[in-house]
């Protein structure tokens, strides 16, 4: 967060159901200096395709519309082909439909969301390819799933989902579209600074109207941790049936031009990391980027929400997976290492003790995968230890010492030839030693 400048990020992790852990980081809103915590909500955008087609599943089990039936059995007005588009297929993203329709100034606020008005009147043009010829991401192939949800129930869309599918899964954070109920706070929204060289505040609290079921939703990272990890095939408890979920969450089509490898189901991407398969769904809202992941092997669901349009949800939701696999192939450490922990700092940065199974790693946590061929230590004595796994351009095979003060505390950590201290230390060092030096004034590239 420090090295990144980012505004604000939370995170939630659950194991086999339970949230294990809930953090946030960084600021709610900049501008009012409104400190973040995991209570806050954020737009998270794209994950409403997850709870729109649990939905879906939801009126499936309940006998009343099949994945085959067409959308023109149930919403009128639409193009022909439009209408010959299976319900499979909207939530596969495989009917063709164009990504936003003609006009999506929303998606940069200089206009509202569409209406339903509106939204019909874009469903009247052709698709822009054949159905079922490549996964092709829409937005308008969601809203028109939410409007095939309006004509079986007779509600309107949030009503029926928040009942049937947000309720019945036991979340008291997440709301289908604004207003939020009182009381709730909302982290705010902000740009990247690569433009202007500051963040602007974005409110977010704009409506989604006829596009909440594509990406209206508002929720808190803990909240999405349980919701999804609900929809694992082997979850103890849910809110769809295990056929369901298997339908839902297994791959179904592959992004067939991508940096990453990533498959879509029915509203669940799914890909994986380093040998881990993981389901879940990412979102865009302007100011807001968030992702969440469940490994089903594993019993884990992990849910990354950051508030900037140049959030780091992805890279950091990864890291944390690396970290867990990391600690799944070590387990736990020994009894006798468990003391060896804690940050520490020289002028090139911070390294973290962090001991696991039979080891303690010399980890760098400004790195996104902070493990990643980290120096591996071996404890020979109360404060020794030795390097024993480490890079050709790293100590490996020197020694490393925990200094103690007068009062009997850790007070710094000698690592080969190079001494790391407490953070404010350092920071008292270099002030004393280089404070009088300013930096030159911050100019424009040319």
């Amino acid at each position: 967060m420090r090295a990144s400048e980012q505004p604000g990020c939370a995170i939630a992790i659950a194991y086999r159901g339970g949230v294990v852990l809930e953090a946030a980081f960084g600021y709610a809103d900049l501008g009012a200096g409104e400190v973040l915590t995991p209570r806050h909500r954020f737009r998270v955008a794209s994950h409403s395709k997850s709870f729109t087609a649990a939905a879906i599943l939801k009126l499936r089990e309940q006998g009343r519309l099949k994945l085959d039936d067409t959308a023109g059995a149930y919403v009128q007005g639409l193009h022909p082909q439009v209408a010959a588009a299976t319900i499979g297929q909207l939530l596969s993203h495989t009917a063709g439909l164009f990504r936003d329709g003609l006009e999506a100034g929303y998606w940069e606020d200089r206009a509202p969301f569409s209406d339903e008005a509106k939204i019909r009147d874009d469903l009247k043009l052709a698709p822009a390819i054949d159905a079922n010829s490549r996964l092709k991401y829409s937005n308008h192939g969601f809203a028109l799933a939410g409007l095939i949800i309006e004509a079986i129930t007779g509600e309107p869309f949030g009503v029926w989902v928040w009942r049937e599918i947000v309720e019945a899964a036991g979340l008291k954070e997440t709301a289908p579209d604004v207003p939020l109920p009182p009381k709730a706070r909302l982290a705010r929204g902000h740009s990247g600074k690569t433009l202007l060289g500051r963040r602007l505040v974005f409110a977010g609290d704009a409506p989604t109207s006829a596009l909440a079921a594509a990406t209206g939703f508002i929720s808190t990272a803990a909240d999405l941790a349980r919701f999804f990890g609900q929809l694992a095939p082997n979850a103890a408890k849910s809110v769809l049936s295990l056929a369901s979920r298997r339908e839902m969450t297994r791959p179904q089509w592959r992004d067939p031009f991508t940096q990453l490898e990533r498959s879509y189901g029915l509203g669940t991407i799914s890909g994986a990391l380093d040998g881990w398969e993981w389901f879940g769904h990412s979102g865009g809202f302007q100011g807001y980027l968030t992702r969440t992941a469940v490994v089903p092997k594993h019993g884990l669901a992990v849910s990354v929400l950051t508030n900037s349009a140049d959030g780091m949800a992805q890279d950091w939701l990864d890291g944390a997976l690396h970290i867990l696999q990391r600690f799944a192939a070590e387990g736990p450490p020994m009894a006798a290492l468990a003391d060896w922990d804690g940050r520490w700092w020289s002028v090139w940065g911070a390294v973290d003790l962090v001991a696991m199974g039979h080891k303690v790693l010399l980890a760098s946590p400004g790195l996104l995968k902070p493990f990643l061929k980290a120096p591996e230590l071996r404890v020979t004595g109360p404060d020794e230890a030795r390097i024993e796994e480490a890079g050709a351009f790293h100590s490996h095979g020197e020694a490393v010492r925990r200094l103690r003060g007068t009062d009997g505390a850790v007070s710094a950590l000698r690592i080969a030839a190079g001494r790391f201290v407490p953070e404010t230390t350092l920071a008292a060092e270099l002030l004393e030693r280089y404070g009088a030096r300013s930096s030159p004034p911050r100019g424009k590239a040319g």
